[in-house]
């Protein structure tokens, strides 16, 4: 089975204090998208499975700046191409749906903002879709206590029940798919995709819309997704610090 990833990279950097799209604030000497893709690009599976092609998506007025900042990251024999993205994160996932080589069997969607998400994540995901699982998403543990609300507005709302933390976990990116199976749950959920309304926050959640099941393997605090200032802090801790047991 042959690997290719979307790299989705439209989310906005006003809330870093930067115009551009987030994916290109430089972060720990390079853009987020850089760091991303050049983990996407660098995992191996435990069969020798790599990324053979990578598509990545970016806002039409920012192609230029998005593909700029991926100078230098690609790897000889793959390819590495920017299409424009949809109004919304899953439009954006569908059109480099649409981008990727026909061969392609196993599908990876990872978001820009998680830009350091380490290699053996994302071999571990790869991993368990060429084991058998359809959908896979990487997910931590979830610590705080987590209360289930309704008709939440600016004044709160009531508490409907408090879930157990143990059956709860906060999913990460990149998340991998049978690419058949990512491309039926995108065409029965198309109708969603023009309107953050309605639109899908991940592509599992297609995939369980559709009838699908998803597995979970276990994620890494590196793939934290980087949207405040204090996210950056953190995310340049993390990536600068030594890691537990010499996993890369």
């Amino acid at each position: 089975m042959s690997v290719a990833a979307v790299l989705t990279a439209a989310g906005s950097g006003s809330r870093l204090g930067h115009a551009l799209p987030k994916a290109v604030v430089p972060v720990a000497g390079a853009p987020l998208v850089a760091h991303a893709a050049r983990a996407l690009l660098a995992a191996r599976a435990a069969d020798g499975a790599r990324v053979t092609a990578l598509v990545v998506t970016a806002p039409a007025e920012h192609v230029a700046a998005v593909t700029a900042a991926l100078a230098g990251v690609g790897v000889p024999d793959v390819p590495v191409r920017v299409v424009v993205g949809g109004a919304t994160r899953q439009a954006s996932v569908a059109a480099g749906l649409a981008a990727l080589p026909p061969d392609v069997d196993v599908v990876l969607v990872h978001d820009a903002a998680r830009a350091f998400a380490p290699p053996a994540l994302v071999a571990r995901v790869v991993d368990a879709v060429r084991a058998g699982h359809d959908a896979v998403v990487p997910g931590l543990p979830v610590v705080d206590t987590v209360k289930r609300v309704a008709a939440w507005d600016a004044g709160g709302g009531p508490v409907l029940d408090t879930p157990p933390r143990d059956v709860l976990r906060a999913v990460q990116t990149p998340q991998g798919f049978a690419r058949d199976v990512l491309v039926h749950a995108h065409a029965v959920g198309a109708h969603r995709a023009g309107d953050e309304a309605t639109a899908a926050s991940d592509d599992a959640g297609l995939v369980e819309a559709a009838g699908g099941r998803v597995w979970v393997v276990p994620g890494d605090e590196r793939a934290a997704k980087i949207t405040t200032p204090r996210d950056v802090v953190l995310a340049e801790a993390l990536h600068a610090a030594p890691v537990p047991g010499g996993t890369p």
